[in-house]
């Protein structure tokens, strides 16, 4: 079962997530309702469970056919610059350049209660990252200078107000 997508302004998305304290069955069906609305959007390649409306530090990634699951994680280590544009689910249509760091360490959990620890650059380390802020309550706007947050929240208006007329597009506001 597909939730719906919590978008930017939904009171949800600027609070922290509590830690996970039990994997049970109800956690494992959470997890498998996560995948089928980041499966569904057909735009994302990762979803944290606050997007949906849980207020749990776990998230979900799709990468290259490959499901991953990490609860609790945790960024031990992180090195090197890397400009990426970056899109959100909750922030529909918009795409922002952002800098971030290159490699990761993460750390957490996996569904069978074991630590895993994964080593990520590029794209998947960004990953990490991003959907690391979900669970703390931190969206893109918030990494942003004033002045980018500004112009980019006036596009993000502008794609809203013509979301309605319009078919999800990708659009790219280049911040510098």
């Amino acid at each position: 079962m597909a939730h719906a997508i919590r978008t930017y302004g939904d009171p949800v998305l600027k609070s922290a997530a509590a830690a996970v304290a039990d994997i049970d069955g109800k956690l494992v069906r959470l997890v498998d309702e996560m995948f089928d609305t980041l499966h569904e959007s057909r735009l994302g390649i990762a979803l944290a469970a606050p997007q949906i409306g849980v207020q749990k530090q776990i998230f979900v990634w799709d990468l290259d056919d490959e499901p991953m699951v990490i609860i609790n994680p945790e960024i031990v280590e992180s090195s090197g610059e890397w400009v990426y544009d970056e899109g959100c689910l909750s922030i529909p249509g918009l795409y922002v350049e952002m800098v971030r760091p290159n490699e990761v360490l993460l750390r957490g959990l996996d569904l069978d209660g074991n630590t895993v620890e994964i080593e990520a650059d590029e794209l998947l380390g960004r990953l990490f990252q991003h959907e690391l802020d979900h669970l703390h309550g931190v969206l893109m706007f918030d990494r942003m200078l004033p002045e980018q947050r500004k112009a980019a929240l006036a596009e993000y208006r502008r794609i809203q107000e013509h979301a309605a007329s319009e078919p999800p597009r990708r659009r790219r506001l280049r911040l510098s």
